[in-house]
């Protein structure tokens, strides 16, 4: 299984929400592309990335500082999303080196636009899930939609997307565990392979991920804050039972 560490960008800096609230605000780094090159140097293969500004506004807020991040680790796999509304905004993150774009809001209130872009991109976008009780939230989690995440999964089945990421508002950044049940219920009805987000803090959680079958897990939190190394959840992906939690 897959560990992708997380760079979550405000104000061009590296920070982390709780649930996604604006007001529960860490600044890890100031510097977002120095945090980034750190999980790269520890061996990431993957890195997460989310314009927060973006989500919340609609638009691209960071887009100077992500592509520093691209280009300060070209050669790896960086995943983009958070405000990507347009083609446009995404062809230029793809064009400037980001492997996948992560496509949420747009996805929900455009259905004919998400298929659009995955068959001009095929294999390069992401559906983001966000969801609070299994019903997809938007616009930066601000609003939650009558829509559930598993109906919005049957209807984009057949679309040549890359993978879906199911994040769990409620246990995000809380680090007392994902959602195990959502996450079952989104594994159970996906075409594609599911990322698990929100709540992962300890290698036991990412062992649990990994025996369910996630493709991929996405840690922030908790490697910034320390309580779980990278070695650790590599090990613990790989299904390395010797360490404890």
């Amino acid at each position: 299984m897959l560990v992708i560490p997380a760079v979550d960008l405000k104000d061009g800096k590296a920070v982390r929400l709780v649930q996604g609230r604006a007001d529960r605000q860490t600044v890890y780094d100031e510097d977002p592309v120095r945090a980034a090159r750190r999980w790269a140097d520890e061996g990431a293969t993957r890195i997460h990335i989310v314009d927060l500004d973006g989500a919340f506004e609609g638009r691209p807020r960071n887009a100077a500082v992500t592509r520093r991040i691209l280009q300060a680790l070209e050669g790896l796999e960086v995943e983009v999303g958070g405000g990507l509304r347009t083609p446009e905004s995404v062809a230029e993150l793809l064009d400037a080196g980001a492997a996948r774009c992560v496509i949420g809001t747009k996805a929900v209130e455009d259905r004919a636009f998400l298929k659009r872009l995955a068959e001009t991109h095929p294999g390069r976008i992401i559906l983001g899930l966000d969801a609070k009780n299994g019903l997809v939230a938007t616009k930066g989690w601000v609003e939650v939609s009558e829509l559930k995440a598993t109906d919005l999964l049957a209807e984009v089945a057949a679309l040549p997307l890359a993978e879906v990421i199911y994040t769990d508002i409620e246990t995000d950044g809380m680090l007392q565990g994902p959602n195990f049940q959502r996450l079952a219920e989104v594994r159970a009805v996906s075409a594609f392979p599911v990322i698990a987000s929100g709540g992962v803090a300890t290698a036991e959680h990412l062992r649990r991920l990994a025996g369910d079958g996630c493709f991929g897990a996405i840690v922030g939190k908790a490697l910034f804050d320390g309580r779980l190394t990278l070695r650790e959840a590599f090990e613990a992906a790989a299904g390395d039972s010797t360490r404890d939690s």
